[in-house]
């Protein structure tokens, strides 16, 4: 994703609206390598501006995905994340905890691959790898068999327990 300064023309160019808002989330989103959601970012947002509506942040995070400035993930697990990361990359992703991992790892090219053998026009490939982070192998290692089977059944108890960020 471009920097602050260059998203504040690049709106303009585009006949778009620039707010002391908008703005403010494009700092929110530079550099952040936490895939935040839509919630995350208005909850940082409105610490700072409280009169800022969710709207605004869902239809800023639109036109940045929209603009091709920002990935916009749907990984299954509720609500949509968004990525600044505009290099090409893959995702870890932990199941206990929510937390999307950026991984930059050499894949073969399954793109000509499936285009030669499947006769199948392939646009992109994204790989989520899904598995339980270090943070999250350390609190079940201080656990029993029994006690880890029990969070694992419960889901997403654990990150909403810890305050799980995704922003």
């Amino acid at each position: 994703m471009r920097a602050p300064a260059e998203l504040v023309e690049l709106f303009r160019e585009n006949g778009k609206k620039v707010t002391p808002q908008r703005e403010r989330i494009f700092h929110i989103l530079h550099g952040n390598a936490g895939h935040p959601s839509a919630e995350a970012v208005f909850a940082r947002l409105s610490a700072e501006m409280p009169t800022v509506s969710l709207k605004t942040v869902y239809q800023t995070l639109a036109e940045l995905v929209e603009m091709g400035e920002l990935q916009a993930l749907d990984l299954g697990m509720g609500a949509t994340r968004f990525d600044p990361n505009d290099h090409p990359h893959h995702h870890l992703l932990c199941t206990r905890c929510r937390r999307i991992e950026d991984v930059d790892i050499v894949l073969p090219d399954f793109q000509e691959l499936l285009s030669y053998r499947a006769h199948f026009a392939v646009e992109s490939v994204e790989l989520t790898v899904r598995g339980t982070c270090a943070r999250c192998q350390e609190d079940l290692a201080g656990k029993g068999p029994a006690e880890s089977r029990s969070d694992q059944r419960q889901g997403n108890h654990h990150a909403r327990s810890r305050g799980g960020k995704d922003a």
